[in-house]
C-alpha cells in the first residue's frame, strides 16, 4: 500500500478549517474509487496547512490517476458547494433566529445554516441551485440588513432602518405605550366615571401595541407548521380577553413585549462587543510612494508597500518597522495591558517570509494603537488577511456554533412547547369534567398554566450566556471558537503543555561547548555553522547566532545529502565526511555508538534543564553543544492559579531529553514531565490521558503542536496573533505571546458554565413552581409577573459576563 499527501487549502481553497463538511465530501467521494484503501486527514503541523492523505494499490490505480481524482473532486466540491458568513441586523430574539434558521434549511440546496441572535448568519450552500448574491438576496427576504464586516462609523445609525417606524427602538416603545394604554384604562375603569367603552378602547390599544411583534412571530411560526412560546402568549391573551379579564391580558402582553424588547437588547449588546473588535480597523492609510505621503482606503494596500503611521493614531496593516520607534497598544488584539516597544527590523525585506516567527518587537498588527513616536511600516499582509480580520471572521464563526447546552435546551424547547399545550386542555376539559370547576375557572387556571409553563426564560439562559462569554474573551486577546470549547473548559481536569515555546520563552542560548579528546574547537564550529545555517529549528538558529557572534569564517563548506530527522537531529555529508549533529537516539537509530565519557557529560547537562546536541564528523566525535530555554517568567504563577482554579494535573509532554522536560517541570512547579517524545508520541500520551482523567486541555503554541492540540478535547494555541496555523487548529486562541490569558479562560469559563447553570435553575424551577401554583388558582397577572420577571433575571444575569474581568497572574 502506498500513501500520497495532498494540502487541503490546495485543493479546496474556500473551506475554514480541515473540520468543514466539505472535506468528509471529499473523503467519501474518494473512499468509493477503485484502487482506493483509505483516505484521511493530516491535521496542521510544523508549519504545513492540514494535509488529505490517501492509501492506495498501486498495483490497481497509478499516483498520476490519484492525483487527478484529488484535483477533479476537490474542483467539483469547490464549484458545487459555498459557504457564507454574514453579520446580519433584525435578529429580535433567540426565538427569532431558531425560525429563520428552520426556514433557510426549507429551501431546496441550503445544505447548513446557523443564525445567532447575535447577528451572524452562516450558511452553506450548493453552487448548482444557488448563486452568492442569490443566498445573500434571501437572506435580506427574511428581514434581516447585511452588514459589512468592518462598518463605517455611519452603520451604527443606518442597520436599524428596518427595524420599525421608531427605528431599533420601535419594540421598546411599542411595549411602553402597551403599558401606557394599560395604565390609563386600568385607571379610568377603576377610579374615573367614565362610560365603559374608553377603558375597553384603551385595552385594545394595549393589546395592539403589546402584541403586534408576538403575534407577527406567531403567525410567521404557523407558516411553518411550528407552535413556539409566542403562541402560548397570544393565546393567554386571548383566552383571558374572551373571559373579560382584559387588564391582566394587556398586563401579559406588556410584559411580554417589554421581556422581548429588552432580550433584543442584551442580544445587541453581545453583538455590539463583538463587531465593536471590526470598528477597530483605520478605513484609510497614508502610504508613502516616491518620498511623498498619499491617504489611501486600506483595501488597496498590497504586500511590500510602506505606510506612515503618526502618533496617537491607529496602526491600518499587519507590518514590520523598517524606521522610528515607539510603543504601541497591542490590547485590542492580544488583551496585553502594557504596551510593547517596538524597533525596526534591520533587514526587513526579508523578515516578510519570516512573519509568523517574528518577535513582537518587529511586527505590529491592524487595530492597535500607536503610541508617542512615528513608524514607518513595510505592509505585511493585504487588509482582508490581517490578524484583526481573521479574529472578526473566526469570532463570528463561533458565535453561530452552538454549545451542547444549548442544542439540549432547544431540543427540550421543541418537545415542552406542544407538550404545554396538551397539558393545558387536560386542565381545562379535566378540571371541568372531572374535578367539577366551573368552566370559566377552568378556563383561566388553564390560560394561567399556559403562562406558567412557557419556557421564556429556558429559551434565552444558556444562547445569551454563551454569546456573552465569547464577546468578553474576545475583548480580552482570547478567541474561543463556539460554546462547546468554552463549555468544556470549565470542566477540564488535566492540562498537558509543550515546552519550547510555551513554558519557555523559545529562544535557547547556547550556555556549553564542550570539546571531545582530541578534537579541535575551529572543525567543530566550522560543523556545526555550515550544517546548522541551513536548518530553521530554533535551535539551530541559536547554534548559528552564537557562533556568528564568537567566531568568524571567511568561507563554509556547502553540505549535502542533508536530512532533518524530527525528534532526533540532523545528518549530512560535509566535503565527503559524513555528519550527524542530534541527541542520543539519533545514534541509536544510526547504530552508531557513543562512547560512555560522553554520555555522561551529556547526562549531566541536562540534569541542569540543558538540552545538549552531540556532534560526529567522519569517524570521530567532536564534542557536545548544550543550550537553555528559560522558563516564561509568568509559568509558575500560571501554574499555580490554575491548581487553584480546580487543574488537578498538569504535565510537561515534549520532545526534548526527559531530564530536560523534569528539570524545567520541577522549576515551574508541574505534577510531572514527560521527555523524549515525537509528534506521534505527543498524540498517544493525549489519546492515554484522555482515557485516566478527561477531559484534557492541550496548550502549545500552535505551530509544532497542531496533531496533539487536534486530539485533545480542549486544544489552545498561545501566541496566535499572527499566526493562521494556530488560529485555525486550536480551539482556543490565545492571542498574546504569554500564557497569563490562560487562567482567565479557565475563569472566564467556569463564571460562564456557573451562569447557565443558575439561569437552568431559575427558569426551570420557575416554571416547576408556577404549574401548581396556577392550578390552585394563582392570578393570571400574578403568574405574568413571576414569569417574565424570570426572564429578565436569567438575561442581566448572563450579561454579567460582559464585565468580567480575572486578575492576570504576577510574572516571578
Amino acid at each position: 500500500m502506498t500513501r500520497v499527501r495532498v494540502e487541503l487549502p490546495v485543493i479546496l481553497p474556500d473551506i475554514p478549517d480541515e473540520r468543514d463538511p466539505c472535506v468528509e465530501r471529499l473523503q467519501a467521494s474518494l473512499a468509493t474509487r477503485q484502487g482506493i484503501e483509505r483516505v484521511h486527514v493530516v491535521p496542521p503541523r510544523n508549519g504545513t496547512p492540514a494535509c488529505l492523505c490517501v492509501h492506495y494499490d498501486p498495483e490497481q490505480v497509478s499516483l498520476d490517476e490519484i492525483e487527478r481524482w484529488v484535483r477533479q473532486e476537490g474542483a467539483a466540491l469547490t464549484e458545487q458547494y459555498g459557504h457564507l458568513v454574514l453579520p446580519v441586523s433584525g435578529i429580535r430574539s433567540v426565538r427569532h433566529a431558531r425560525r429563520l434558521e428552520r426556514r433557510l434549511l426549507r429551501e431546496e440546496g441550503i445544505l447548513d445554516a446557523q443564525v445567532s441572535a447575535a447577528g451572524v448568519v452562516r450558511i452553506e450552500y450548493d453552487r448548482r441551485r444557488w448563486q452568492e448574491e442569490a443566498v445573500r438576496t434571501l437572506v435580506e427576504q427574511l428581514g434581516l440588513t447585511i452588514l459589512p464586516a468592518f462598518p463605517p462609523p455611519a452603520a451604527e445609525e443606518e442597520k436599524h432602518v428596518h427595524a420599525g417606524i421608531f427605528g431599533e427602538r420601535t419594540e421598546l416603545i411599542y411595549a411602553l405605550l402597551c403599558g401606557f394604554f394599560l395604565g390609563s384604562s386600568w385607571v379610568a375603569e377603576t377610579w374615573l366615571n367614565v362610560p365603559a367603552l374608553v377603558p375597553r378602547l384603551g385595552y385594545l390599544l394595549a393589546y395592539f401595541f403589546g402584541g403586534y411583534y408576538t403575534l407577527r412571530e406567531t403567525w410567521e411560526s404557523l407558516k411553518q407548521r411550528q407552535l413556539n412560546i409566542d403562541f402560548l402568549m397570544v393565546a393567554a391573551a386571548v383566552g383571558a380577553a374572551l373571559l373579560g379579564h382584559w387588564a391582566e391580558g394587556a398586563f401579559l402582553l406588556f410584559l411580554f413585549s417589554l421581556g422581548h424588547a429588552l432580550e433584543h437588547y442584551a442580544m445587541g449588546r453581545a453583538q455590539r462587543a463583538i463587531r465593536s473588535l471590526g470598528e477597530l480597523m483605520p478605513r484609510t492609510a497614508l502610504r508613502k510612494t516616491n518620498g511623498t505621503l498619499q491617504e489611501v482606503p486600506v483595501e488597496s494596500l498590497q504586500t511590500g508597500d510602506i505606510v506612515v503611521v503618526r502618533p496617537g493614531e491607529r496602526i491600518p496593516v499587519d507590518g514590520i518597522v523598517i524606521e522610528g520607534q515607539s510603543s504601541v497598544n497591542q490590547a485590542p488584539v492580544t488583551g496585553e495591558s502594557i504596551p510593547v516597544d517596538k524597533m525596526p527590523h534591520p533587514q526587513a525585506q526579508d523578515a516578510l517570509l519570516q512573519w509568523e516567527r517574528l518577535s513582537d518587537t518587529y511586527r505590529v498588527f491592524a487595530g492597535t494603537l500607536n503610541g508617542n513616536g512615528t513608524l514607518t511600516l513595510l505592509v505585511a499582509r493585504e487588509s482582508k488577511d490581517s490578524t484583526i480580520s481573521r479574529l472578526v471572521q473566526l469570532v463570528m464563526e463561533a458565535e453561530a456554533r452552538k454549545s451542547p447546552t444549548q442544542r439540549f435546551t432547544e431540543r427540550f424547547e421543541r418537545f415542552f412547547v406542544p407538550a404545554v399545550l396538551l397539558f393545558d386542555l387536560l386542565v381545562l376539559f379535566g378540571g371541568t369534567l372531572l374535578l367539577g370547576w366551573p368552566f370559566e375557572t377552568a378556563f383561566y387556571r388553564a390560560m394561567a398554566v399556559l403562562v406558567a409553563a412557557s419556557p421564556c426564560a429556558l429559551a434565552i439562559s444558556t444562547p445569551s450566556a454563551i454569546l456573552s462569554g465569547l464577546a468578553r474573551a474576545a475583548q480580552r486577546g482570547v478567541l474561543i471558537k463556539g460554546g462547546a470549547p468554552l463549555e468544556t473548559l470549565a470542566l477540564v481536569r488535566t492540562m498537558a503543555f509543550d515546552k519550547t515555546g510555551t513554558l519557555t520563552r523559545g529562544q535557547p542560548q547556547v550556555t556549553d561547548i564542550w570539546l571531545a579528546p582530541g578534537a579541535s574547537r575551529n572543525t567543530l564550529l566550522e560543523t556545526l555553522l555550515a550544517v546548522e545555517r541551513l536548518s530553521d529549528h530554533p535551535l539551530a538558529e541559536a547554534v548559528v547566532q552564537h557562533i556568528e557572534r564568537t567566531a568568524s569564517f571567511t568561507s563554509l563548506p556547502d553540505p549535502v545529502d542533508m536530512e532533518t530527522i524530527p525528534g532526533h537531529g540532523i545528518r549530512a555529508r560535509l566535503q565527503g565526511d559524513p555528519v550527524y549533529i542530534g541527541n542520543l537516539r539519533l545514534f541509536e537509530r544510526e547504530q552508531i555508538p557513543v562512547p560512555q565519557p560522553l554520555q555522561q557529560r551529556m547526562q549531566a547537562l541536562e540534569q541542569e534543564g540543558k538540552t545538549t546536541m552531540l556532534i560526529r564528523r567522519g569517524s570521530c566525535f567532536l564534542g557536545i553543544v548544550a543550550l537553555r530555554d528559560e522558563p516564561r517568567p509568568e509559568a509558575a504563577a500560571v501554574m499555580q492559579e490554575l491548581h487553584r482554579l480546580g487543574i488537578r494535573r498538569i504535565l510537561l509532554i515534549s520532545g526534548d531529553n526527559h531530564r530536560v522536560a523534569q528539570a524545567i517541570a520541577h522549576q515551574i512547579g508541574l505534577d510531572e514531565a514527560r521527555g523524549n517524545l515525537l509528534p506521534e508520541d505527543k498524540v498517544a500520551a493525549i489519546r492515554q490521558l484522555r482515557t485516566e482523567t478527561p477531559p484534557v486541555a492541550m496548550v502549545g503554541d500552535g505551530i509544532n503542536d497542531a496533531p496533539a492540540l487536534a486530539q485533545a478535547d480542549v486544544g489552545i494555541a498561545m501566541g496566535a496573533a499572527g499566526s493562521d496555523l494556530a488560529l485555525e487548529t486550536a480551539d482556543i486562541a490565545l492571542m498574546a505571546n504569554s500564557l497569563q490569558g490562560l487562567p482567565f479562560a479557565r475563569a472566564l469559563s467556569l463564571q460562564t458554565r456557573r451562569i447557565i447553570k443558575q439561569n437552568l435553575w431559575i427558569s426551570l424551577g420557575m416554571v416547576a413552581f408556577l404549574i401548581p401554583a396556577a392550578l390552585l388558582g394563582l392570578q393570571l397577572g400574578v403568574a405574568v409577573m413571576f414569569h417574565e420577571g424570570s426572564t429578565l433575571v436569567v438575561v442581566f444575569n448572563a450579561l454579567r459576563l460582559l464585565a468580567f474581568s480575572y486578575p492576570q497572574p504576577a510574572p516571578t
